[in-house]
């Protein structure tokens, strides 16, 4: 029997090689690194800035913040999204507002946001779901036209396209996450891309204490610099040797999309043919990275999403639940909503093991288990 897990991050021997030379170079704080890492970001995504930071998470509270996002304001956001997404707006003494998602897609429902704007309303925040492209432009239209901010949480999105261009290069505010399990990985860390240089220099104070000048600045100057500190910030930094890891990993990039899309080709194909599933559906516009790949259960199932769940880990295959829907937490049992495509699917899909080395054995088995399961 196989012992399969959800997922596996793609490290190899080049990672430590860069990670040691960073050690030997004695500055392992933010530095050269981190700033070669979001050069190379930011020319992939298509943005003309990239700051690095500590995780999606920091990158998103950091981002809202610098965007003016404060007590008495509200952003909306789809519940189905891990609770990361809202906990960065209540960080910063916001309210998030839910709203209901587009069940073929599991990304925000459009039609739901603007009868969710109020006075109070100063942001809208798509998430990209699974690494599936939200619909920007519709969401850019509402924001335009009720003067709001955009900011993406693209956590899961390195990598995937909207109408032919990368996440992050659609002169929004969008912020990345280098967690294990994303696409690539730094161990932790984050990314925020924009094209404002107002922004960039405001976020790159912000992750450093609100100081007035970098270390990288200090250290090559001729003439003894005193900081100051203009406004409140935080310790958001990432490390050299982290950014080390993620120069490497942009590199593997491709090839870990490539990988990919091959393995959930396999799945569609192979899961598609059991009347009890649904295979995530990819809109014309999008190009999916595949982040993480999810099927539905539908009504004719012979056993609940979580029974099978157990009967896979009996066999060995890893699988965790689909996406989590945020308001029925018991931290934001507050904020009440009535969101029942969210609740359905939040209840009813699951995440498949799907990495760049899964072999073809292994996914063979997974399919099979699958099978038996719900013949």
């Amino acid at each position: 029997m196989f012992k399969i897990p959800i997922t596996k991050p793609f490290l190899g021997e080049e990672e430590k090689q860069l990670v040691s030379l960073v050690i030997d170079s004695g500055w392992v704080s933010q530095g050269p690194r981190v700033a070669e890492f979001e050069e190379a970001f930011a020319a992939y995504v298509g943005a003309k800035y990239a700051v690095a930071t500590t995780s999606c998470t920091t990158a998103l509270h950091a981002a809202l913040s610098v965007s003016g996002i404060g007590p008495g304001d509200e952003v909306i956001l789809p519940s189905l999204s891990f609770i990361a997404s809202a906990n960065s707006i209540v960080h910063c003494g916001a309210t998030p507002v839910f709203v209901d998602i587009n069940s073929e897609t599991c990304n925000i429902d459009v039609t739901r946001i603007e009868p969710a704007i109020t006075e109070k309303t100063k942001a809208i925040m798509p998430v990209h779901q699974m690494g599936l492209a939200a619909d920007i432009d519709a969401v850019r239209i509402i924001a335009e036209k009720h003067s709001l901010k955009i900011i993406e949480d693209a956590a899961c999105a390195v990598g995937s396209e909207y109408k032919g261009k990368r996440i992050g290069g659609h002169g929004n505010i969008a912020c990345f996450s280098f967690h294990p399990r994303k696409i690539i990985t730094t161990g932790e860390g984050g990314m925020v891309t924009t094209d404002d240089p107002a922004v960039a220099e405001r976020l790159r104070r912000f992750r450093h204490h609100g100081m007035s000048v970098s270390d990288i600045e200090r250290h090559i100057a001729n003439r003894i610099i005193i900081e100051t500190y203009p406004e409140i910030g935080y310790n958001y930094r990432m490390t050299d040797m982290q950014a080390a890891m993620g120069i490497e990993q942009m590199r593997k990039l491709p090839f870990i999309v490539e990988k990919r899309k091959q393995i959930a080709g396999i799945y569609d194909n192979e899961l598609s043919k059991i009347p009890h599933i649904k295979v995530p559906k990819v809109s014309s516009y999008a190009f999916h990275n595949y982040q993480s790949y999810w099927i539905e259960l539908l009504d004719s199932s012979p056993v609940r999403r979580d029974m099978l769940m157990m009967k896979l880990l009996e066999k060995g295959v890893t699988t965790r639940r689909g996406i989590m829907a945020i308001h029925m937490e018991k931290s934001y049992s507050r904020y009440k909503a009535s969101l029942p495509e969210t609740e359905r699917i939040s209840a009813r899909t699951l995440l498949l093991p799907i990495y760049p080395t899964l072999t073809e054995d292994e996914q063979g088995y997974v399919i099979h288990c699958i099978k038996e399961i719900l013949k």
